[in-house]
């Protein structure tokens, strides 16, 4: 009787050790298999993919970070990459999901939906992403924001369109864009886009309220996304609200992205994401 006990100890504290030793393993995404096809990535392994038809794309850093944080970057994969390369080398991962033409609009936000499903349920991110928008990017990050205020850690729009009236629609100061298919994507006539009041400026209660903190990059200087119709209004509406919002200002620049030094921009992800 008692050499079973002994055996039955035994066994029992292989399997607590090995037990052990694999949850941190698969705590920090290390084990995660990826499927699709693989390439480079400024030296990480970038995997394209498809969710539901979506096609997708993550960059793996070598070692995930504890936590499994990662950066959602909008649109224009790839340019201007210091940010994500910098966070990359932190152990974040970089996803993204195809919403071309969409402007933001509902159907945008559905495939967004789908990807952060698998990315949280499959792969074992982290709930609440960095959201990362470029130009037109800015239009998705803050819909689908506050359409999941609590999936978000914080958000960095770089020249964001936040009115769709500004760019694409140049009803104010903004460069005409694809007017016409940003309508089509939201199913508006002219008239029904002019009365739309489901933009960035205009749904920022939510991420308010959550205590989302939100990080702007704007050239002082842009014609196509004019700060004045855009960052301006998010700015003061969003602190009149309670907001935290922090404008980081390049005098004389156009539409122009990023910054030569990413340091306060991967500080401040750095600073908000939580683990």
């Amino acid at each position: 009787m008692q050499t079973g006990l002994k055996k039955l100890t035994s066994s029992l504290r292989i399997w607590v050790a090995a037990f052990a030793l694999w949850v941190p393993v698969m705590a920090t995404g290390e084990t995660a298999e990826w499927e699709g096809k693989r390439s480079d990535f400024h030296g990480f392994a970038l995997y394209d993919f498809s969710v539901d038809g979506i096609p997708c794309k993550v960059a793996v850093p070598a070692t995930p970070a504890p936590g499994m944080p990662w950066v959602w970057r909008a649109r224009f994969w790839g340019h201007k990459p210091n940010v994500d390369v910098a966070l990359l080398k932190q152990g974040f991962h970089i996803a993204y999901a195809d919403v071309s033409n969409l402007f933001g609009a509902p159907k945008a936000v559905a495939r967004w939906d789908k990807l952060y499903d698998h990315l949280v349920t499959t792969q074992g991110f982290h709930p609440k992403p960095a959201l990362e928008g470029m130009s037109r990017g800015g239009l998705i990050i803050y819909n689908w924001a506050a359409r999941n205020p609590d999936k978000v850690s914080c958000i960095y729009g770089d020249a964001p369109v936040c009115d769709i009236k500004s760019w694409p629609g140049a009803k104010g100061k903004g460069k005409l864009g694809p007017w016409d298919r940003c309508m089509e994507a939201y199913g508006f006539t002219e008239e029904e886009a002019m009365a739309f009041r489901g933009n960035p400026i205009d749904n920022l209660g939510p991420l308010a309220q959550a205590g989302i903190p939100l990080l702007h990059v704007v050239g002082d200087s842009d014609e196509v996304v004019p700060v004045e119709e855009n960052t301006a209004i998010v700015e003061k509406r969003y602190r009149d609200l309670g907001g935290k919002i922090q404008v980081i200002h390049k005098p004389g620049v156009k539409h122009v992205h990023g910054l030569d030094d990413p340091t306060p921009i991967v500080d401040f992800i750095n600073n908000h994401t939580e683990l």
